[in-house]
């Protein structure tokens, strides 16, 4: 049985001016990995590296959807899914041919078929850049949401978190504010799933 107890009551306490300082997403990171299982370690490592650009590739995406693990199969999933949608978006702009550097694995792939479709495409055709951009990590949150509903003390539910934790992430860089909020959110939202859990160290 893995530890999952204690890496949720070890995740930093926030404060209204919260600032990384020590608890950088890269230390969590590394501090969740130290309390893991090698067999965890393993499956977060899979999920670590689809969120290098250079990494995903149609080999990539082949091997997180054969994977074993549950949440990285629909993680992946889900993830193609927008990637090929926001290629096809760019290519309709570009009047380039509308399959140009679309990943397709199976016959599913060449439509966009999908559940959040329309609300993807709605984004998409937003004007202000940073609002697309918050419109397409606040559907990969849901997202996580509704994969993690009945997950409590499991890897799925750190798995969750980490996912999470690279959206606030790419947030603190391109808005400070907006990372700052968004990692309050995340970790309230984990302490709240986990009861009966202390966190007062």
């Amino acid at each position: 049985m893995n530890n999952y107890h204690y890496i949720v009551a070890g995740l930093p306490v926030l404060s209204h001016d919260w600032n990384p300082g020590e608890h950088t997403p890269e230390s969590i990171r590394a501090e969740i990995l130290e309390q893991c299982s090698e067999k965890d370690r393993k499956t977060i490592g899979m999920l670590e590296k689809g969120f290098v650009d250079e990494n995903l590739t149609e080999d990539f995406y082949r091997q997180a959807l054969a994977s074993r693990n549950r949440f990285v199969r629909d993680y992946f999933r889900f993830d193609l899914n927008v990637r090929n949608a926001k290629v096809r978006y760019l290519n309709e702009a570009l009047g380039r041919d509308p399959k140009k550097d679309v990943i397709v694995l199976t016959e599913d792939d060449s439509r966009d078929e999908f559940e959040e479709v329309s609300k993807l495409d709605a984004v998409l055709h937003g004007k202000d850049i940073l609002e697309r951009e918050r419109g397409i990590d606040d559907l990969m949150w849901d997202k996580i949401d509704e994969m993690t509903t009945y997950d409590y003390f499991d890897i799925e539910a750190i798995l969750g978190f980490l996912a999470k934790l690279h959206i606030v992430e790419r947030w603190y860089i391109l808005d400070e504010k907006t990372g700052r909020e968004m990692f309050r959110k995340l970790v309230d939202e984990v302490r709240g799933t986990f009861k009966g859990v202390r966190f007062d160290a």
